[in-house]
This record gives structure tokens, sequence and C-alpha cells, in this order.
């Protein structure tokens, strides 16, 4: 299908391109999204009456996105899931799943900004585009993780898997450090009672031998 581009689209061209693509690809997201024309004789002569106007439009929009660009500058939204033990989520993370927490963080910011090809399925950390306007896109961190202690670790560069490895380790080492001090202990215990034996028989023998000197 013949289209005329009423912004620019990465890969296709600018405004007031004329471009071919797959009818499914206009049908389904350009003309909807309003992004394209078809490229009829009748829309050609709308678009060129209006090509003025598009431009403006376009420069004042490219204008508003920079300003919001300038305020997202090192954000990061933190997204709360359950996971097993290797990581992987119960479930997966969508680009709406990060429009809304972009909005409950205070920026308006619509699923379909969000470029995401794939949806997450792992605990971590994934710098994520977003395209507030076909001329300007950010980056924003999306941190996945159990808890808000474990987005904190995560965050701050740590290895959520090697805190629980340590703290696996910590416990088996105070329980071969609890069997070591047991032990010990027994040793001891047999030490004193040994002690204690030989003490009646030390006494025994000094006792025989006051009697052989009264002799």
């Amino acid at each position: 299908m013949d289209i005329i581009l009423l912004e620019r689209v990465a890969k296709l061209g600018q405004i007031g391109d004329t471009v071919t693509v797959k009818n499914g690809y206009a049908r389904n997201f350009l003309l909807p999204q309003k992004k394209a024309l078809r490229a009829t004789k009748a829309n050609m002569a709308v678009f060129e009456a209006q090509k003025h106007e598009i431009e403006a439009n376009n420069i004042q929009a490219k204008t508003d996105a920079e300003a919001v660009a300038a305020k997202m500058t090192d954000v990061s939204v933190v997204l709360i899931r359950q996971a097993g033990e290797s990581g992987q989520l119960f479930g997966s993370v969508s680009s709406r799943d990060i429009s809304v927490a972009l909005t409950e963080a205070g920026y308006k910011v619509g699923r379909n900004q969000v470029i995401l090809n794939r949806s997450l399925k792992t605990l971590g950390l994934y710098d994520i585009a977003v395209r507030l306007h076909p001329e300007v896109e950010i980056t924003v961190v999306t941190n996945i993780a159990r808890s808000s202690e474990e987005a904190e670790i995560q965050a701050a560069g740590g290895d959520v898997d090697a805190e629980a490895s340590d703290e696996e380790f910590a416990v088996e080492d105070f329980f071969e450090n609890e069997e070591d001090a047991e032990a010990a202990v027994s040793v001891d215990d047999e030490a004193t009672e040994e002690t204690e034996d030989e003490a009646p028989a030390e006494e025994e023998a000094a006792g025989e031998t006051e009697e052989e000197k009264s002799e």
C-alpha cells in the first residue's frame, strides 16, 4: 500500500514522504495511529494544503517532548513481581506495566510509546526505550525484583542470588561451628569425668601411705 507520512517514522521516512508498506502494517498501525494517509490523489491534495500546519504542529510536539525528556533524565521504575529461585517470573512484564509504572511516578507515557519487542520474564535491570516523539527517545531503567529490598540491591549493582548464597553459607557455617562446640564440650565433660574418677584413687593411695608410716 502507498501512504503519505504525516510524521517521521523510523526506517520509513520523513513528513510528506510517499512510501510503500505492507497492507497489514498500514491498516493496523500507521493509519489508525494517524501517522500516515493513503496516497490517493484526494489525500495528497489535502496534505499539500495542510503541509505547513502539519509541520508546525510537529515542531511544537517535538519541543514539548524534549521538555519532558529533560525531566526524565535517569528515571527508573521498580516493579515488584513474584519469581522462583532461578529468577524466572510467575508471569511477565509488558509495555503496559511499564507505562503504568511511569504514569504512577508522574510521567504520562502511553503503552505505545514504550518500545518493548518482548515481554520481560526474569528478575533484573532492563534499559527500556521510550519514544516520546518520533524524533525524541529516552531510556528508562526498569528494575524487576521480588521486594523493595532486592530492588535496592540490584540498583546498587549487587547480585541478589549472591546475597542469598552468602546467607545460606552463613547458616551452614553456624551449624558446623555449633557441632564443633558441642564436640568440644563433650571432650571437656569426658576429661572432667576422668579427673573425678582419678581423685578417689589418689586419696586411697595417700591413705595407705600414712598407714605404712604409722606402722
